[in-house]
């Protein structure tokens, strides 16, 4: 993920500091799923309208820790905005297109693509091009377009690898 992270960072041209956040950030995207407990994370069944809400707390609780951790309060809003949706149908909030940090943007794709790549208790991993399709087909909705350009110029120089199974 931080590798991942760091790639399209670069190719997006984020200066140093920039891309030194994003990569913390893409490290601790997850933090707040310590609160949300086991049995959600690996449940198999489909998730209950109140087990779906204590899942979608974790970005807000990952930045409400980082916030906490002295020198990590700059990658708060970067954690809290990774399921953010280019189109605003993301959450916490509800952010849209620009309003989402471009770190958060960038951590976006790079989890999804992890998350499509390993099996999960309620999935099966995606091949390598389905996981591909996916991202493309999400461009410009779920999203931010820049950022899938560049993830899919890195995949297609395959700089981008699998991800290491849960």
């Amino acid at each position: 993920m931080a590798r991942w992270c760091l790639l399209v960072g670069g190719y997006l041209a984020l200066d140093h500091i920039e891309l030194r956040q994003v990569v913390a950030a893409g490290r601790l995207h997850d933090i707040g799923k310590f609160g949300v407990g086991a049995a959600i994370l690996r449940k198999t069944d489909p998730l209950t309208d109140a087990e779906w809400g204590a899942l979608r707390c974790h970005p807000a609780e990952g930045a409400r820790l980082l916030r906490g951790v002295g020198g990590h309060a700059a990658l708060a809003p970067l954690v809290a905005a990774h399921h953010e949706r280019w189109d605003g149908l993301g959450y916490p909030e509800g952010l849209k297109g620009e309003d989402i940090p471009l770190g958060a943007r960038i951590i976006a794709v790079c989890d999804s693509w992890a998350a499509m790549r390993v099996d999960r208790p309620y999935a099966p991993a995606l091949d390598a091009r389905s996981a591909r399709d996916e991202i493309e087909r999400a461009r410009g909705t779920q999203f931010d377009p820049i950022v899938v350009d560049a993830f899919l110029a890195l995949l297609d120089q395959d700089l981008i690898d699998d991800p290491l199974p849960l």
